[in-house]
C-alpha cells in the first residue's frame, strides 16, 4: 500500500501532480519520463523538493507576471498620455488663447518707454538780453525694481557721494510719487568729483546711473527774483495741478513769478522713446522717437537797465518800486528789496538755509511791489482832486483857507495839516504843489465816501491789478458797506476826512498806485500790467508781442480837469516851492510827481520831517509817484521805502533813477 507522496501529494493525486509537472517540464524542455527511466533504480530528487542535501530552486510564473507587467504598463502609459494631454492643453493656453498678452509681457522684458524730457523755455528782458537760460548738469538716479537691497546700496552710494539728510528725505518722499520700475532723482547737480567717483564703481551699482539734464539758471541773481521767480522740485501738489503724464521724466516746475504763471509755455510737452534694454536694464537701442515740443522762449517788458537802476538807487533798504508805460500797459521795471538769489532753490535748498529766509527780519520771500500793503498817504490827493473836479465838487479856481487844522461841525478834536500854521488860501493846483492836508480834508469831507469811493475805483484802487505774476493782492479801498461787513459799525466822518490824504482804512501796494498813474496819465485807459513782452514758440524765429488787456475807460467829463491836476504835479517836482524840487532835471524833460508818507507810528510831524527820535521800524513809510514826460508820457513810477521818512527825500530820487534809466537810453525796442 503506497503511502502519501513525499513531494506533496497523496497517491491517489499523484497522476494529476505529474500531469502539471510534465506540462511544466515540457514547458521548460525538460524530459520527465526518461529522467525517471534513467534513475529507477532511486529515489527521484525533484526540482520542487524542500529536502536532500541540494535544494531545487523555485520556478517563476511568468505568465502571471506577464500579466501584472501588462497592467502596470497601461497604468503609466496611460498617466504618460494624461501627462502629455495636460502640457499640451497648458501649452495651447499660454501660446493660442493668452499668445497677445504674454507676448506683449515678453517684449516688456526687453523693451521699455523711456520719456523725453522737453528743455525749458528761455527768458529774455526787451532788449533781448537773456535773464534766465538751461545749463548741463547730472544727477543721480536709480530705479528701485532694479536694486537688490536698497537700503545697503544707498549706504554704499553715501560713501562716493555727499548724501545729506536732504537729499534722502526727498528722495524718501518721490518714491510714493513714482512706480517701482521708475528712476527716481536721488540727488540733484552732481559735482564733477562725484562724477567721476561714480563711474569708477558704477558696475557695483545696478539700477543706479548717473543722467545728464538741462538745469535752470538765473543770470542776474537776486536782481529779477520777485519778477522770475524761480523753478523746484516736483512734489505732490504740483502734480495734482498739472498732467502728470505730460511731466513725467520732468523733475522741476515753476514755483513763482513768471516762472509759475506761464508754467505751460515755458515747460513744453514731453515726447517718448521705446528703447531695448539687457537684463540689468541697461539701453541697448533706440527703437522709436518721438521728439519733444520745447518750451516757447519768452521776452519780457522788463528793462534790465532799467532796473539796475532801481535796485542800486534803494541801496540797503527795503522797499518796492515799479515802472508801467502808460501807452501800453508794460512793466518796464519791478523790484523788491530785500530778495534772495532764485539759483539757491533750482536744485533744492537746505532746510537750514530756507529757515534763514524764513527768519529774516525783511521777509525776503515777500514781493512787495504786488504783495506789500500800504497806506498810499498823500499820493492818492491827485485822484481825490481829479474826483472833486469832475464830480463838480470843487471847480479849478476854487479855494481853501489853510490855517494848519481842519475841524468837524461840532467837534474840538482838529485834523491837523502837516505845516502848522497852514498855507493861506489855495486851490487845487497850489494844494497838490504844497501837499496842503486842510484842503484835501475838506473836499473829501464834501465829496462824501460814497462818491469818493466810487470815483477811485475807476483807477484800480481796492481792486488787483491783473498782472500777470501770482499772487498779488488787492488792497482796500474803503467804503460804507465795507466797514458795516467788517465791522458791523457805521461810516463816520472823521473816517472821510482821513480817507482824503490817503490815510485811514486806505491800502494799496506799489503796483496798484504806479497802474493807476499810468491810468491818469495816458488820459484814462485802465490796463491789466504785463510783464510778458513777446512770445516764441521754439523753432520759430518770429516773435508774437502781447499786448496788455485793457480792463475799463475812465469816464473824462472835463480834459482841463485833468490838465490841472498835471500842472499841480508838475509844480511838486518844477515849482519854486515843489515838495520834491531836488529830483528836478537840470534839462531835457518833466516830470509830474507826488509825495507821500504811510505812516506806521503816528507823528504830528512834517511828511518830509527826519524822524530822528523815533525808533527806525516806527519810522513813516516813504513814497513817491511820477510820469515823464509830462506831455506823451512814456514812463509812470511808484516807490515805496520802508521806514525811510519823507516821500520827497527818500523815495523821490530813487523814482528820478527809473525815470533817467528809461528816458535817456539811446533808443527803445
Amino acid at each position: 500500500m503506497s503511502g502519501p507522496d513525499e513531494h506533496g501529494g497523496s497517491g491517489g493525486g499523484s497522476g494529476g501532480g505529474s500531469g502539471m509537472r510534465r506540462k511544466i517540464a515540457a514547458a521548460l524542455g525538460v524530459g520527465v519520463g526518461a529522467s525517471m527511466g534513467a534513475h529507477s533504480g532511486s529515489r527521484l530528487e525533484s526540482p520542487w523538493s524542500g529536502g536532500g542535501a541540494r535544494a531545487g530552486r523555485a520556478i517563476k510564473d511568468q505568465i502571471v507576471e506577464q500579466e501584472i507587467f501588462d497592467q502596470r504598463s497601461a497604468i503609466a502609459f496611460s498617466l504618460i498620455v494624461l501627462a502629455v494631454l495636460l502640457l499640451l492643453s497648458r501649452f495651447s493656453y499660454l501660446q493660442i488663447i493668452n499668445y497677445g498678452e504674454y507676448a506683449t509681457q515678453s517684449v516688456n522684458n526687453r523693451v521699455r518707454f523711456l520719456p523725453v524730457t522737453p528743455n525749458r523755455g528761455l527768458i529774455y528782458d526787451r532788449r533781448g538780453r537773456p535773464i534766465a537760460d538751461n545749463v548741463p548738469a547730472y544727477r543721480l538716479e536709480l530705479i528701485p525694481e532694479d536694486v537688490d537691497d536698497l537700503e545697503s546700496t544707498v549706504r554704499a552710494l553715501g560713501a562716493l557721494i555727499d548724501l545729506g539728510p536732504d537729499p534722502l528725505e526727498r528722495f524718501a518722499t518721490a518714491r510714493r510719487r513714482y512706480r517701482e520700475f521708475d528712476s527716481v532723482p536721488l540727488k540733484f547737480n552732481l559735482s564733477e568729483v562725484e562724477v567721476a567717483r561714480f563711474a569708477v564703481d558704477r558696475h557695483h551699482f545696478e539700477g543706479v546711473d548717473v543722467v545728464p539734464y538741462l538745469v535752470r539758471r538765473y543770470l542776474h541773481g537776486e536782481l529779477l527774483t520777485h519778477v522770475l521767480g524761480y523753478v523746484g522740485r516736483l512734489d505732490a501738489d504740483d502734480l495734482a495741478a498739472v498732467d502728470e503724464g505730460n511731466y513725467r521724466g520732468t523733475s522741476h516746475i515753476g514755483k513763482s513769478g513768471i516762472e509759475k504763471h506761464y508754467e505751460n509755455r515755458l515747460h513744453g510737452a514731453s515726447g517718448r522713446e521705446r528703447v531695448e534694454t539687457n537684463a540689468q536694464g541697461r539701453v541697448l537701442r533706440v527703437l522709436e522717437r518721438k521728439e519733444p515740443r520745447h518750451g516757447d522762449d519768452l521776452v519780457l517788458s522788463i528793462d534790465v537797465q532799467v532796473q539796475r537802476a532801481v535796485w542800486d538807487a534803494l541801496g540797503d533798504r527795503p522797499g518796492a518800486a515799479v515802472a508801467i508805460d502808460p501807452s501800453t500797459g508794460a512793466v518796464l521795471a519791478m523790484v523788491s528789496k530785500p530778495s534772495y538769489d532764485p539759483n539757491d532753490f533750482v536744485h533744492g535748498i537746505s532746510s537750514a538755509d530756507y529757515r534763514a529766509i524764513l527768519d529774516s527780519p525783511g521777509k525776503p520771500l515777500i514781493n512787495r511791489a504786488i504783495q506789500g500793503g500800504y497806506e498810499p498817504g498823500s499820493t492818492l490827493k491827485p485822484f481825490v482832486g481829479l474826483g472833486g473836479l469832475e464830480l463838480g465838487v470843487i471847480d479849478r479856481q476854487s479855494e481853501v483857507l489853510s490855517s494848519g487844522n481842519f475841524y468837524l461841525s461840532g467837534a474840538e478834536r482838529p485834523y491837523r495839516d502837516w505845516k502848522e500854521d497852514g498855507h493861506g488860501w489855495v486851490n487845487i493846483q497850489e494844494a497838490l504843489e504844497h501837499s496842503v492836508n486842510t484842503y484835501f480834508y475838506e473836499l473829501a469831507y464834501n465829496m462824501g465816501i460814497d462818491r469818493l469811493h466810487d470815483f477811485l475805483a475807476h483807477f484800480g484802487f481796492g481792486q488787483a491789478t491783473g498782472v500777470d505774476i501770482p499772487n498779488e493782492i488787492s488792497g482796500l479801498l474803503p467804503s460804507r458797506d465795507w466797514k458795516r461787513g467788517r465791522y458791523g459799525e457805521p461810516w463816520y466822518p472823521g473816517e472821510t476826512v482821513i480817507a482824503g490824504i490817503g490815510q485811514g482804512f486806505n491800502v494799496t501796494t506799489p503796483i496798484q498806485l504806479a497802474a493807476a498813474l499810468a491810468t491818469f496819465a495816458n488820459g484814462g485807459v485802465r490796463f491789466a500790467p504785463r510783464v510778458l513782452y513777446a512770445n516764441k514758440r521754439a523753432g520759430d524765429q518770429r516773435a508774437v508781442l502781447v499786448r496788455a488787456p485793457v480792463l475799463s475807460q475812465v469816464p473824462v467829463n472835463d480834459a482841463d480837469n485833468w490838465a490841472a491836476i498835471t500842472e499841480g504835479m508838475r509844480r511838486v517836482v518844477h515849482g519854486v516851492q515843489g515838495t520834491a524840487r531836488g529830483i528836478r532835471p537840470e534839462s531835457g524833460y518833466q516830470i509830474a510827481g507826488k509825495s507821500g508818507t504811510a505812516q506806521v507810528f503816528a507823528q504830528d510831524v512834517s511828511e518830509d520831517e527826519r524822524d530822528v527820535e523815533v525808533a527806525e521800524h516806527l519810522r513813516n513809510h516813504a513814497l513817491f509817484i511820477a510820469y515823464a514826460p509830462v506831455i506823451n508820457p512814456k514812463i509812470a513810477v511808484a516807490v515805496v521805502v520802508e521806514h525811510g521818512g519823507g516821500g520827497s527825500r527818500e523815495a523821490a530820487p530813487v523814482a528820478r533813477a527809473m525815470i533817467d534809466a528809461w528816458l535817456l537810453q539811446e533808443s527803445e525796442p
